[in-house]
């Protein structure tokens, strides 16, 4: 189908409307994105467009979905209204990166496919070994729309860890026109940001160049204990057109991140202490004396139970560049290439106070050497790599393939710093040198290249099916530099995973789809995660020899509505995922010890989505989403012996709500706008076992209000926006598995749940000239 066919807004099914109307926001599509003006009887204008014309479950958010946060909120925030996501995050924005988790039915993030731009971005994990996050790829204001496959993403997409859904993101084109646009926000917690953006128009002298450059730069006090969070983003984009044939685009993104973390609590921790207890900082002396009764053997100080109860401080502390071009070229009126060459650069650090390991000195006389010291996780990435693909129309049959092979070249180490017991000579934010013990390190080579084929055949004016595969081989080598001798080569390859899926247009409104794909997710390489995150020459012979991948199986089947007035979707899905695969932490995460693989047998998932857009007036429009998804552990853990070692056989995997339903009531008209947001979570648990470890569920609301001044005269181009998050101030946990999930917590004492944010506003000022 055409480019412009796959990213309209579609429709919704009468199930839907008997589930009870569905739910829109009343905004034209971002221009940016490449759609069409709708077909026939398909004149809804959304926020959210649902992807008609497509064999797969997908919707679209588009710009003006995302300026409608807060300034500075992640895209993946967003789209936590598109049926089958959770999201959470311990800070208002979702872009804390420890805290962020976004689950798609039942698959968790490092299982999910993330791009920019057709860039990857890995798979988002904290620490992140082949990518970066999308809160550090590109600032909000500049993303021009998100793409969502709840399912499996198209062939093409450059990923191999999508075992679940996708997640495409693109960044805004250059206006054709000189301007620019300056953003003010402050609010809770002396937050700050200023954006701004300046375009160039197109210039005629240079064949029509256009592009702009950005800055943003944000900083907020942690809404509970000491620290700050911040940011400074740097975005560039060129457009050069190549007559009427396509375009060459040339990127580059700089992301020069700082955040200090909140203390990973425990349900225990927060009966004892409270929601608001958190890492000690500034209590310099409360944390030394902790350190010095855990290194002495004495009393700890109140109100401290055990000295994991806080430390002093924790940060994570990235630089990242990541540039390219890309090539948009109409070969013939049949033949189309697309080609993309990118690089991306990262130096990380995550730190934490830690009182296991004293500063050298400590405790002999006359010593300054505090009974704590810094410890770190170093990361430094740097990969490059080509996508490239071909599409030829043949009239009935839209043939399409095409490559991505990626060299990354990762390094990480573990390192500790010395501290002084008066006062800390060292800043959290920022990157640490001269440390005195290099616990480990190794050098990764990650070689990927992958492989696809897609015939898109339209049968009938109504009727059309596609059918394809794509070829993954992914080889992991690990070198030492220090610690545990690790060597060797871990190979993940399938030659042959197949997708097909067909839509029948049943008529001008209604229309059908359905497909099915498997999948399979590579071996990643990480001495902190994955088969070199044991530490261990012998698990990773064994990894290399005898264990798979993983690997998934989806099918879909679902049906589209859309009128003048309402668009909407359903759809059911079966996902078979075997072979699962989790690095589980063995102790607190500040101790750092190796973390062991484990397969968890196979998983069983299937569920129903509806999601759905009703235009009451021209004014006034509803949006709803409602999931039903229940993933099941299909086996228990056995070790080698075949003995029992986890009970998890029909329990339901952690971190995914049975019950999810998200409702807007949203507004525009005479300048003014507003959308109030309410999100229900089911309950989740963060044990296998499911005893124990069950987040309660929780419905929580947001507000937007705003002013867009007339189009003429002093109040050209001025908006004014207000947000509030978290409007009913819900007390609540929202992340889970901070910490890493355990089997069991009967007892409550695994430190991995993060409170939510209380109630917070910001007000934006927003000029565009």
């Amino acid at each position: 189908m055409k480019k412009n066919q796959m990213l309209l807004g579609a429709a919704a099914l009468v199930l839907v409307m008997a589930a009870g109307n569905a739910f829109a926001d009343d905004k034209a599509v971002d221009a940016a994105a490449p759609a069409a003006a709708p077909a026939d009887n398909s004149e809804v204008d959304a926020l959210i467009i649902i992807g008609q014309g497509q064999s797969r479950q997908i919707q679209t958010l588009n710009s003006e979905a995302i300026g409608l946060q807060a300034a500075g909120t992640s895209a993946l925030k967003a789209i936590d209204k598109l049926p089958g996501v959770t999201f959470q995050s311990a800070d208002a924005f979702g872009a804390y990166e420890w805290s962020t988790r976004i689950s798609i039915r039942g698959f968790n993030q490092n299982q999910l496919g993330f791009t920019l731009d057709g860039v990857p971005l890995g798979d988002m994990s904290y620490g992140n070994h082949n990518g970066l996050h999308i809160s550090r790829a590109v600032a909000s204001e500049n993303i021009g729309r998100v793409e969502l496959a709840q399912g499996a993403g198209a062939l093409g997409t450059a990923s191999t860890s999508n075992l679940g859904g996708t997640l495409q993101f693109f960044s805004r084109d250059p206006s054709e026109k000189l301007g620019g646009e300056i953003d003010l926000t402050g609010g809770s917690d002396n937050m700050h940001r200023v954006f701004g953006r300046f375009e160039t128009g197109e210039i005629e002298q240079l064949g029509g160049l256009r592009g702009y450059i950005s800055v943003a730069d944000q900083k907020s006090d942690k809404w509970k204990g000491g620290g700050e969070q911040k940011q400074r983003q740097y975005d560039a984009k060129l457009v050069m057109p190549l007559g009427e044939r396509g375009d060459l685009t040339g990127f580059y993104h700089r992301s020069e991140r700082r955040e200090q973390d909140y203390q990973d609590l425990s349900f225990d921790m927060i009966k004892r202490l409270g929601r608001d207890w958190d890492n000690t900082q500034p209590n310099w002396g409360l944390a030394v004396a902790a350190a010095r009764a855990y290194q002495t053997g004495t009393a700890l100080p109140a109100p401290f139970k055990t000295v994991d109860d806080a430390y002093y401080a924790g940060a994570g502390v990235r630089d990242d560049d990541l540039y390219g071009a890309k090539l948009n070229l109409d070969i013939t009126d049949r033949v189309k290439l697309d080609a993309t060459a990118y690089q991306h650069k990262n130096k990380g650090q995550g730190l934490w106070y830690t009182p296991y390991l004293a500063s050298p000195g400590f405790g002999t006389a006359g010593s300054t050497a505090a009974p704590l010291s810094i410890r770190t996780t170093e990361y430094d990435i740097d990969r490059g790599g080509l996508t490239a693909g071909l599409t030829v129309d043949l009239g009935a049959h839209r043939l399409s393939g095409g490559f991505w092979h990626e060299i990354n070249h990762f390094n990480q180490a573990r390192r500790f710093y010395a501290e002084t017991a008066a006062a800390p000579s060292r800043d959290p934010l920022d990157f640490q040198s001269n440390p005195f013990f290099t616990q480990w390190q190794y050098s990764f080579e990650t070689k990927t290249t992958t492989g696809h084929l897609e015939d898109e055949w339209t049968i009938s004016d109504a009727f059309k099916v596609n059918f394809g595969f794509k070829s993954i081989k992914v080889t992991n080598s690990v070198k030492t530099v220090v610690g545990n001798p690790l060597a060797g080569e871990i190979e993940s390859k399938d030659t042959f995973l197949p997708q097909a899926g067909f839509v029948w247009k049943v008529s001008p409104d209604f229309e059908a789809f359905g497909g099915y794909t498997e999948n399979m997710g590579a071996f990643v390489s990480a001495a902190t995660s994955g088969p070199f995150g044991s530490q261990s020459q012998t698990v990773v012979d064994y990894v290399a020899k005898t264990l798979k991948p993983e690997s998934s199986k989806t099918f879909e089947l679902g049906a589209r509505y859309r009128t003048e007035r309402f668009q909407g979707v359903a759809a059911v899905y079966h996902v078979a995922f075997d072979n699962r695969l989790l690095a589980a932490n063995t102790a607190s995460p500040i101790l750092g010890l190796p973390a062991l693989l484990s397969n968890v047998g196979s998983v069983e998932t299937k569920g129903v989505e509806l999601a759905g857009t009703f235009r009451l007036t021209d004014a006034w429009s509803l949006y709803g989403a409602y999931t039903y998804n229940d993933s099941k552990y299909e086996d228990d853990v056995v070790d080698g012996a075949g003995k029992v070692t986890v009970r998890t056989k029909g329990k339901t995997v952690v971190n995914t709500p049975k019950n999810i339903f998200k409702g807007e009531l949203s507004f525009d008209q005479a300048g003014f706008f507003g959308k109030l947001g309410v999100s229900y979570t089911d309950k989740r648990y963060y044990t296998y076992e499911n005893v124990g470890g069950q987040v309660p569920s929780t419905t929580v609301a947001d507000l937007a209000l705003g002013y867009r001044f007339a189009e003429e005269g002093w109040g050209k181009g001025l908006e004014v926006q207000l947000n509030v998050t978290n409007l009913t101030d819900k007390d609540y946990i929202s992340t889970i598995g901070s910490g890493g999930f355990v089997n069991s917590d009967a007892t409550g004492e695994a430190m991995t749940v993060l409170p939510a944010p209380p109630r917070q506003a910001y007000l934006s000022i927003k000029k565009r000239f």
